[in-house]
């Protein structure tokens, strides 16, 4: 990985104490600036798991992912990255494909890349039905609205910090990861989508794991698309 292009991550985190620290250790920090820790309101003891691990942590105790990682977000802007990497907390994701989901983006091809569990083959266990059905449907309107082609709406995901500071992002709980890819999408950004792995989770998910979190985030993408399509 070239060392010239200055790379930190943000890892979004609620109660995530057992699974944080084989997270941030399979981080390649050679060439990793800074990975900051959003705790979200956490009531364990994930904060203290990160600082061990030598990470930087904020904290926001408005729940909501995109209000964690708008929060460390902020923390980064007096000494921004030329690229910010977003992966989530509880070990689903395989730190070691970060150079993979980089490449595009070091390569000039892209200004943002999403890692999809989809095309790296994810099996039933790590995606819940919810999610495979939520991620086919949302790719699908996103195809026909924007003219865009994406397999998933995967949390691991590289953006340039530029790009993402223009995108102006709002959306403060389900709508994250939705939101960016729409707005890349209308702002003509160029794009990749490569295959990263993926394996069950530690812990259980705050979103797809419950029947609230898996409804409300549902109704949120799908607002998010047809609002966004309108606007």
């Amino acid at each position: 990985m070239c060392r010239c292009v200055i790379v930190d991550v943000i890892i979004p985190a609620l109660n995530e104490e057992e699974a944080l620290p084989f997270v941030l250790r399979e981080i390649p920090r050679d060439w990793v600036r800074r990975v900051v820790v959003a705790d979200n309101g956490s009531t364990d003891s994930t904060a203290q798991a990160a600082l061990a691990e030598g990470a930087e942590v904020v904290t926001e105790l408005q729940r909501g992912y995109g209000a964690a990682c708008l929060r460390a977000m902020d923390h980064l802007e007096q000494d921004p990255p030329d690229v910010v990497v977003f992966l989530d907390g509880d070990h689903s994701d395989y730190p070691e494909d970060m150079a993979k989901v980089l490449e595009p983006i070091i390569a000039g091809r892209a200004d943002f890349v999403v890692g999809s569990r989809v095309a790296g083959g994810a099996d039933w266990q790590s995606l819940t039905p919810q999610q495979q059905v939520g991620n086919r449907v949302a790719c699908r309107m996103m195809r026909i609205l924007y003219g865009v082609s994406y397999t998933d709406l995967g949390p691991f995901r590289a953006i340039r910090w530029p790009t993402l500071m223009g995108l102006g992002m709002v959306d403060r709980n389900y709508g994250w990861t939705v939101e960016m890819q729409i707005k890349t999408a209308k702002q003509g950004i160029p794009y990749a989508e490569v295959p990263v792995r993926y394996r069950k989770r530690i812990g259980v998910s705050k979103v797809s794991g419950t029947l609230r979190g898996a409804l409300g985030a549902g109704t949120k993408i799908l607002w998010l698309l047809g609002r966004y399509a309108v606007g």
